[in-house]
């Protein structure tokens, strides 16, 4: 019978600093624009957390069932390793959703009823990232949607519900926070190459290959840096202690060209959730100061 231990395992801890950032790059917009709402900030962190939570256990599920996680190098997985049922993980992951969904109808109800449909599209892009009978997740999709939901959505969509105005400040800040989400899940597939091929999980990194996947990595950390600029160049010059994002990530990077593979590169992904919330914290810090 699976612990509390293990359920709090399955949620992938790691991951949630992708849940994190963006709402903290979201307000950080606010509040260099005086619009920042604390309460409207907090939902909107309960909001991403529980979409993240709920999208790790969906993923359990999917995969678990499928076979997919009969041989993983990354973190215990419940349904994959018999620790706990199959129903038992999806309405672990349907009431995460069901979280999301409550806290999301507070924004909406008092923001603009119109997020309701957006977040209707982001619980039903959740599910089948790896659920339902062709999963995006399976078909090379999964950075796309990461960038979309995890960054342009979410960092811009914290923004709004606070100013209920859309700048281009927030937009640069999705921009970067949307490629190191990326970047996790890069890296992520990367190491799971390998059995992703057994499993015919065509993922983004399967597709383009080892090389061409560790160049994508190092991409996506530069892009990162040129909506930095993006950034700086509509708010503050204090937006730049969001570099400090590279220090993480610079060293991630070397993992990722050193050719490391399988359990190797399992640190990458804490590396690049650290680098993330350190650039969505800088961001907050920076355009405080500036406020």
């Amino acid at each position: 019978m699976a612990t509390v231990a293990h359920w709090v395992a399955g949620a992938r801890p790691r991951t949630l600093p992708a849940a994190v950032s963006p709402v903290l790059a979201g307000t950080a917009v606010a509040l260099y624009d005086d619009g920042a709402v604390w309460w409207k900030a907090l939902l909107a962190l309960v909001v991403s957390l529980a979409l993240q939570v709920g999208v790790n256990y969906a993923n359990d599920y999917s995969d678990g069932i499928r076979g997919t996680d009969a041989e993983r190098v990354g973190p215990m997985r419940l349904v994959g390793s018999g620790t706990a049922s199959p129903g038992a993980v999806k309405g672990a992951a349907f009431a995460a959703f069901g979280v999301a969904a409550v806290a999301g109808l507070v924004l909406a109800a008092t923001t603009a009823w119109w997020l309701v449909v957006v977040g209707a599209v982001c619980v039903v892009a959740a599910w089948f990232y790896t659920g339902g009978s062709k999963p995006y997740g399976y078909l090379g999709l999964g950075e796309v949607m990461v960038f979309c939901f995890f960054g342009l959505v979410a960092v811009t969509g914290t923004a709004y519900v606070q100013t209920e105005t859309w700048t281009v400040a927030a937009l640069y800040a999705a921009l970067g926070i949307g490629a190191l989400a990326c970047a996790i899940l890069v890296a992520n597939n990367l190491r799971d190459i390998p059995t992703d091929q057994v499993a015919g999980k065509m993922t983004l990194a399967v597709r383009l290959g080892d090389d061409r996947t560790r160049a994508l990595y190092v991409l996506l950390l530069g892009l990162a840096a040129v909506a930095l600029v993006g950034v700086v160049l509509t708010t503050s010059w204090w937006a730049l202690l969001a570099l400090a994002y590279a220090g993480p990530g610079v060293r991630a990077a070397r993992v990722v060209l050193s050719r490391a593979v399988g359990p190797a590169l399992i640190p990458v992904l804490q590396l690049t959730g650290v680098s993330e919330l350190l650039y969505g914290l800088g961001l907050f810090v920076g355009l405080a100061i500036a406020a």
